[in-house]
C-alpha cells in the first residue's frame, strides 16, 4: 500500500513518485492550497494539495485530524524560507496527486501535540495516546533495550526458559494475586511475584545459565515506579560468585547504554556497602549525582541540654545527623516550613536547622531557634565536621536511625533538585553487603531484607549459627543491587544451596518445619539432590527504560499500564463476573458493607 514510511523522505528523493499511508496530524487550508501533515511511526511529512487536481483537492477538503489516508505524490523542495530544520523531512514536501481516505475519525479526545493532557484521559484513550511521537519513541526504545539484553545474554551462553504463570502462593514480601481453580474447588493458584524458585530449580536441573523476560505480579500499594504487573529480566547462573555476576552484568549494561544512548558508563561501577550508603546518604539506593551527604554528629550531641538531640544520641537505635546545604541560608522561613512538612511524611517530628551567616563570629554568626541549647564549643565542632561555610544552611535529624535516614535521605534529594544541584550525568553504583534480616517491631519477628533464599556472607553453617545466636540483625548477606541515578534497576544475590542452611534461614523467619514443608517442600527436597552453588539477578525493565528515556513514571514506558488504584481505565478492569462463573469456581461474593 505504500512505497515509503512518512518520516524518511529527504532531498535524496527529489522528483520521485512516492506513496504514503498514515494519520492526519494537522490539516491547514491556506487560501486555495491545502497542507496535510501526514504521520506514521517514523515521523511527519508535509503534503500539498492544489486546485489543479479538482477531485483530489475536493477530497482533501473533507479530511480532518486522525483520518487515515493513502496519498500518492511527487517529492519536491520546500519553497525558500519554509524549511523546517526540526523535522527530518523538513527540507522537502510532497505534491499530492492522489488521495484515498482509508478510514474516518471522530474528533479525537485530545490533540496529539497538546502539551498538557491529564493522565486519566491518556489512559482511557490509550490507543490514541500511543500515536504520540513521544510514546512511539519510548516503546521502540523499550524494544531495542530488550533486544540488546537478549543478544548480550545469548552471546554469553544463556538460554531463555519460560517458567509457570500459575503456581502456588509463596511469601515473597507482597500479596499474591490469587487465581481460583475450577478443577480443584476451594484451592487457588497464585500469579508469580517473580520466577525466583523456578530459576533456582533450573540451576539444580543443570541448565547452568538461564534468562527470561518475565511478567511478574504483586498486589501492593502503587507508586510512580510500581505496577501490579510488570516486566523483569530474570537471570540465574551456576558455579559463580558475586564478582562473576556483577562484572558480567555491568558489562552488559555498559554495552546497552553505549548502543542505545551513546553513553559511556563508569568502568568499573563503584561499589559501596549498605552500611556506608545509609550512613552517608540515608538510602540504600543513593543518587550520586547530588553532592549533599549526611554527617553523623550524635557523639557531639550526647551531653547537650537539648533532649530532642541528646536522647537519640544516647540511644543505640537512635541517630543524630546533619545535612549541609551550600548557599542554603537564602532559603526563606516558608521554604523551611515546606521542607518540615516534607520530612513529616517520613515520620520526622520536625526539622531543626542552623543558618550560617558568619562563622568568624561564632555563636553570634549562627541563626536558629536551637542555637541557645548548645555550648559554643559543640556548635563549633558541628560546623567544622560538616564543613560549613558562610551562607550555608545545616539541617538536622534526631530520632530513631530509621526515621532520620528516611527523612534526611529524602530531603537530600528534594533539596538537591530544588536548588539545581543534580549533576547532568549517569552515576551507576553497586550496593553490597546488605543485612540478611531486618526486625519487624510491630510483629516482633525477623524478616528477610531481600528474600529467604539469599545466602549469608559466611564460610560455614557453624559460623552462621554463631552469628545468629549473637545477633541476627548483624548477619550480612551475599546480596547486591545495581543502582542508577537513585533508582534500583536490578537486584540479586548468591542463593542458599544447602538444604540444612535453607531450613535454618526459615527457622529465623519463624517459619516452622511443618509450614516450611507445606510452602517450600519441593525446594527443600531439590536442595538435597546435588544443588550447585548458584546466584542471579533481576532487572526491572520498566524502571530501566523509564530512566533511559527520561520519563517520570513507568506508566509512560508501558503500552497498557494500570492506574495507581490498580485499575485499567481502557477496559474497565477489574470487573464483576457472572454468577455462573462464580459457581463453576465454587465461589460466592460477600455483600459489600453499606455505609450509613
Amino acid at each position: 500500500m505504500r512505497s515509503h514510511p512518512c518520516g524518511v523522505v529527504n532531498l535524496d528523493h527529489l522528483g520521485e513518485s512516492v506513496t504514503f499511508c498514515g494519520w492526519v496530524h494537522r490539516r491547514r487550508d491556506h487560501g486555495g492550497v491545502i497542507f496535510v501533515d501526514l504521520r506514521d511511526h517514523t515521523g511527519l511529512v508535509q503534503v500539498v494539495f492544489d486546485p489543479d487536481r479538482a477531485d483530489t483537492f475536493a477530497l482533501a477538503e473533507q479530511v480532518r485530524n486522525e483520518y487515515v489516508l493513502r496519498i500518492k505524490g511527487v517529492v519536491r523542495n520546500r519553497p525558500e524560507g519554509t524549511v523546517n530544520e526540526e523535522l527530518g523531512t523538513g527540507a522537502v514536501e510532497v505534491l499530492g496527486h492522489e488521495l484515498e481516505i482509508l478510514n474516518r475519525s471522530e474528533t479525537p479526545p485530545f490533540q496529539l501535540d497538546e502539551e498538557v493532557v491529564s493522565e486519566e484521559h491518556r489512559l482511557r484513550y490509550r490507543y490514541v495516546d500511543l500515536r504520540r511521537p513521544e510514546m512511539q519513541q519510548r516503546l521502540r526504545l523499550r524494544a531495542r533495550v530488550i533486544r540488546s539484553l537478549r543478544d548480550a545474554l545469548e552471546a554469553e551462553d544463556f538460554i531463555e526458559v519460560e517458567t509457570p504463570m500459575l503456581t502456588r502462593a509463596t511469601p515473597e514480601g507482597a500479596r499474591d494475586y490469587l487465581v481460583p481453580s475450577r478443577t480443584h474447588p476451594g484451592d487457588f493458584f497464585a500469579l508469580p511475584q517473580s520466577p525466583q524458585l523456578f530459576k533456582q530449580l533450573l540451576m539444580m536441573g543443570g541448565m547452568d545459565r538461564y534468562y527470561q523476560v518475565a511478567r511478574c505480579f504483586r498486589d501492593e500499594d502503587l507508586r510512580a515506579d510500581r505496577q501490579p504487573e510488570f516486566s523483569q529480566l530474570d537471570i540465574e547462573m551456576s558455579f559463580v560468585d558475586e564478582n562473576t555476576i556483577t562484572n558480567l552484568m555491568e558489562g552488559i549494561v555498559r554495552t546497552l547504554f553505549k548502543n542505545a544512548l551513546d553513553v559511556s558508563l563508569d568502568d568499573p561501577f563503584p561499589r559501596m556497602s549498605y552500611a556506608e550508603a545509609m550512613l552517608r546518604f540515608g538510602s540504600d539506593k543513593p543518587d550520586l549525582r547530588i553532592p549533599l551527604e549526611l554527617v553523623e554528629v550524635a557523639d557531639l550531641c550526647s551531653e547537650v541540654d537539648f533532649k530532642v538531640f541528646a536522647a537519640p544520641a544516647k540511644d543505640p537505635k537512635g541517630r543524630v545527623a546533619a545535612l549541609r546545604v551550600p548557599a542554603g541560608s537564602k532559603l526563606s522561613r516558608k521554604d523551611i516550613d515546606i521542607y518540615t512538612e516534607f520530612v513529616g511524611r517520613y515520620g520526622a517530628k520536625g526539622l531543626a536547622y542552623i543558618k550560617v551567616n558568619e562563622l568568624a563570629k561564632g555563636v553570634e554568626g549562627l541563626q536558629s531557634p536551637i542555637v541557645k541549647f548548645f555550648p559554643a564549643d559543640v556548635l563549633d565542632a558541628i560546623m567544622k565536621r560538616v564543613g560549613a561555610e558562610d551562607g550555608d544552611l545545616v539541617f538536622f535529624g534526631a530520632d530513631k536511625a530509621t526515621v532520620v535516614e528516611a527523612a534526611l535521605g529524602a530531603l537530600r534529594c528534594k533539596v538537591g533538585e530544588d536548588m539545581g544541584l543534580v549533576e547532568d550525568a549517569w552515576r551507576p553504583l553497586w550496593v553490597v553487603d546488605f543485612p540478611m534480616f531486618e526486625h519487624d517491631e510491630r510483629e516482633d519477628r525477623w524478616q528477610a531484607l531481600h528474600h529467604p533464599f539469599t545466602a549469608p556472607k559466611v564460610d560455614s553453617i557453624e559460623e552462621w549459627n554463631s552469628q545468629l545466636e549473637a545477633d541476627p540483625g548483624a548477619v550480612l548477606s551475599r546480596a547486591y543491587d545495581m543502582v542508577l541515578n537513585g533508582t534500583e534497576v536490578g537486584g540479586g544475590s548468591i542463593r542458599i544451596h544447602s538444604s540444612e542452611m535453607q531450613q535454618r534461614a526459615l527457622d529465623v523467619l519463624g517459619i516452622e518445619e511443618e509450614e516450611a514443608r507445606d510452602k517450600f517442600g519441593f525446594l527443600l527436597d531439590a536442595l538435597k539432590y546435588g544443588a550447585p552453588p548458584h546466584g542471579g539477578i533481576a532487572f526491572g525493565l520498566d524502571r530501566l527504560v523509564m530512566l533511559m528515556c527520561g520519563a517520570d513514571s513507568i506508566r509512560d514506558v508501558m503500552a497498557f499500564p494500570k492506574t495507581q488504584s490498580a485499575s485499567c481505565l481502557l477496559t474497565s478492569a477489574p470487573s464483576s463476573v457472572s454468577e455462573r462463573q462464580l459457581k463453576e469456581l465454587s465461589l460466592r461474593i460477600r455483600a459489600k458493607p453499606t455505609t450509613s
